[in-house]
C-alpha cells in the first residue's frame, strides 16, 4: 500500500470516528429533547356536579375554575362533572362535550399526566365526595402524586369566612325587617349538620336575620318560615346556597309552581325577592376554593 493510499484511509477513518461521535451527539440530543417533550404539565381536575343552565355554569363554575387557573399559571386545569344526566343534557342542547369523573381520570392517565390536584367545588363533603374519593382510590397506582383539596366547608374557619362572604354579599338587603334566606340542597349524609352549623356561625356573628334552609334536609322550609316569622319579619330576600343557581334555584326556590320557597312565604304574607346568585359567583367564595387548592399543590410537594 502506497504512503497516499495510507494517508486516505487514515482520513476516511478519522472522518467516520467524527461522523460516529456527531451521530451519537444528535442522537443523545433528540432523545434528552424527547424526554423533555414527554414531561407533562401537572393537572387541577375541578371537579363539579353541574348545571345545564349555560349562562350561570359559567359565572359560577366557569369563575371558580378560571380563578384556580390565574392563581396556578403553572398547571392545566380541567373539568369534570359528577352529574351524567347534566352532561348528558348540555351535550343533546348543542353545548359542550364535558366528561364524566371517570372518562376525566381515563383521559388523565391516556395523556400520561402524572401529578394530578383535584379540587372538588362541592359545598360539604356529602355523598357526590364520597364517590369522587371511590373513583380517586380506584386509579390508585396510575399517578405518581395525587393530591385532593377540601370541599368548601371543612375546617371552622371555612364557616365565618363564608359567613362574612355571605353577608357582605347581600349587604344591601341586610336592613331592618327584611331577612335573608340561604336554601341549600340537603342530603341525609351525615354532612347535613353543615347547614345547622352555618346557622349556627350566623347567629353568633349577631347575624339574627339570616336563615339556613334546605331541600332535601334539614332544617326545613318549614322550620326557616317558623324562624321569620317568629323574628318579626315582613320580608324575606331568597338566594341559594349552592355553587350555581340551576334547577333548584330557578324552580324549588324562586319558581311560581306549587311547593316553591317563594310562593310558601308569600302564602304567609311575607314579601319575597329572588336573588339567583350562585355561591361560585361570589369572589370571596372563589378565593376559597382557590384557597383550598393551594393547599392541595402544597400536597404535592
Amino acid at each position: 500500500m502506497s504512503v497516499e493510499t495510507r494517508e486516505r484511509t487514515v482520513i476516511k477513518m478519522k472522518n467516520s470516528k467524527k461522523a460516529l461521535i456527531m451521530a451519537g451527539i444528535m442522537a443523545a440530543t433528540m432523545a434528552l429533547s424527547g424526554c423533555q417533550a414527554e414531561e407533562k404539565t401537572p393537572v387541577i381536575l375541578a371537579v363539579s356536579f353541574g348545571t345545564s343552565f349555560d349562562d350561570n355554569r359559567e359565572v359560577t363554575i366557569g369563575a371558580v375554575e378560571n380563578a384556580i387557573k390565574e392563581a396556578n399559571p403553572d398547571y392545566e386545569v380541567r373539568r369534570a362533572f359528577t352529574s351524567q344526566i347534566v352532561i348528558d343534557v348540555i351535550k343533546e342542547n348543542g353545548g359542550e362535550a364535558i366528561d364524566n369523573v371517570e372518562q376525566a381520570f381515563d383521559r388523565l392517565v391516556e395523556d400520561g399526566v402524572k401529578e394530578l390536584v383535584v379540587q372538588p367545588t362541592h359545598v360539604m363533603s356529602g355523598f357526590e365526595y364520597d364517590d369522587l374519593m371511590a373513583v380517586i382510590d380506584e386509579y390508585e397506582g396510575k399517578f405518581d402524586k395525587v393530591s385532593v383539596g377540601a370541599p368548601l366547608l371543612t375546617s371552622d374557619a371555612d364557616y365565618t369566612t363564608l359567613a362574612d362572604a355571605l353577608v357582605a354579599d347581600t349587604a344591601a338587603y341586610n336592613v331592618d325587617g327584611t331577612a335573608v334566606v340561604f336554601m341549600g340542597h340537603g342530603t341525609h349524609h351525615e354532612a347535613n349538620a353543615t347547614y345547622g352549623k352555618l346557622q349556627e356561625t350566623f347567629t353568633a356573628k349577631g347575624n339574627a336575620n339570616y336563615f339556613v334552609g334546605t331541600v332535601e334536609g334539614s332544617p326545613t322550609l318549614e322550620d326557616v318560615i317558623a324562624g321569620v316569622k317568629a323574628g318579626g319579619y315582613t320580608k324575606v330576600v331568597l338566594q341559594p346556597l349552592m355553587v350555581v343557581a340551576g334547577d333548584h334555584a330557578n324552580n324549588d326556590m324562586a319558581g311560581d309552581e306549587e311547593g316553591s320557597w317563594k310562593l310558601a312565604f308569600e302564602a304567609e304574607g311575607i314579601e319575597v325577592e329572588c336573588s339567583l346568585k350562585g355561591l361560585g359567583a361570589i369572589e370571596a367564595v372563589q378565593d376559597m376554593y382557590v384557597a383550598h387548592t393551594a393547599e392541595a399543590v402544597k400536597g404535592l410537594n
